[in-house]
């Protein structure tokens, strides 16, 4: 076969969700498939950023409308964003819709964005959802056929298991400051934890409502024990999972989460919102509280600081439900989509 992907978001240097998951689909298909061609198409400014062919059948591509097709059978768009129908199949991953039903970006963006997936639905012969919630949300938001869309999950690197004895009172959240991500109300309850713990805010501090978030670190009463790194390099973050001994993510809106799994499968105890999506992933393994309930999260948070060996129960349950997902299944489950539509 010869696949063209949009590949933009995988030049990121501080790849979010979506940059993750490009970059592992990108490079597990063409290692895992080596006697197919695959394109690596760019928008112009991500086309100089990008670099060379990294494995013998990736071939680099300049996207741009309208989209040359270069011989391809099939254009997959990791971003659900096709803005002209290319001729071939064409297969969009979908990963969040929350930008059309939530007050968690500027109007103007959420005009843009909304415009962006009616046009993928439109121009798709499959869709790939990143969740059952994402799926859903696809059909009820866009009317697209639910017998049309396939759940691919992310997956994660598991990595050796770290016992939670062997940690510090840290509590880690990773993520960009937005307001969907409900820092404030963590930095809330944090304020109640312990004096000798810790509270880490990794991530962008740039985001749709940081100002207000950066206020509310400002103005908590524990704010000499909360830190903000900001980005952070690949082994920074691994070394902050290994050193944590709580994650946190009571987030508001998400589609997947990666952040959750990549903690677990580090060992790190998780409490997560009750969110469709969150809970879909944790299947159990983590601590859910309602995201709007501060009283909620300050009671998870206490259980776990003052119970080592709850700790140590969940952060095995973890472990073992991050071992369900792997980048490998995403490539194979991927690339069958493909063979689906080209057979």
């Amino acid at each position: 076969m010869r696949i063209a992907l949009d590949a933009t978001y995988s030049v990121d240097p501080h790849p979010t969700g979506i940059g993750v998951y490009s970059n592992e689909l990108l490079l597990g298909l063409a290692r895992q498939y080596p006697r197919d061609v695959f394109l690596h198409c760019y928008r112009p400014k991500q086309f100089i950023r990008a670099a060379g062919a990294r494995a013998p059948n990736v071939r680099r591509r300049l996207l741009q409308p309208p989209l040359p097709l270069f011989g391809v059978e099939l254009f997959h768009a990791l971003n659900q964003r096709v803005d002209r129908r290319p001729a071939g199949k064409v297969v969009s991953t979908f990963h969040d819709l929350f930008v059309m039903t939530e007050e968690y970006s500027s109007p103007e963006f959420r005009e843009r964005f909304t415009e962006q997936a009616k046009r993928a639905a439109e121009n798709s012969d499959l869709i790939v959802a990143v969740s059952e919630f994402t799926a859903n949300e696809v059909t009820r938001l866009l009317g697209f056929d639910r017998s049309r869309i396939r759940v691919i999950p992310h997956g994660v690197r598991v990595a050796t298991y770290t016992a939670p004895h062997k940690r510090e009172k840290i509590v880690l959240f990773v993520g960009a400051l937005q307001a969907r991500k409900n820092i404030a109300r963590l930095v809330e309850a944090f304020e109640s934890a312990p004096a000798d713990w810790q509270l880490i805010l990794a991530g962008a501090t740039t985001g749709y409502g940081s100002d207000a978030i950066l206020d509310r670190v400002r103005a908590s009463r524990s704010r000499e024990r909360i830190s903000m790194p900001g980005h952070v390099t690949p082994a920074e973050l691994q070394a902050l999972y290994s050193r944590a001994s709580i994650f946190a993510f009571p987030s508001l809106g998400e589609g997947f989460g990666i952040p959750v799994l990549e903690a677990m499968s580090r060992g790190v105890p998780v409490i997560a919102s009750t969110r469709p999506s969150l809970a879909e992933i944790a299947g159990g393994a983590a601590l859910l509280v309602d995201p709007h309930r501060t009283e909620e999260l300050e009671f998870a948070l206490r259980r776990l600081m003052s119970d080592p060996a709850l700790r140590q129960e969940y952060a095995e349950r973890g472990y073992n439900r991050a071992k369900v997902y792997s980048w490998e299944r995403t490539v194979k489950e991927t690339y069958d989509v493909y063979r689906e539509l080209l057979r």
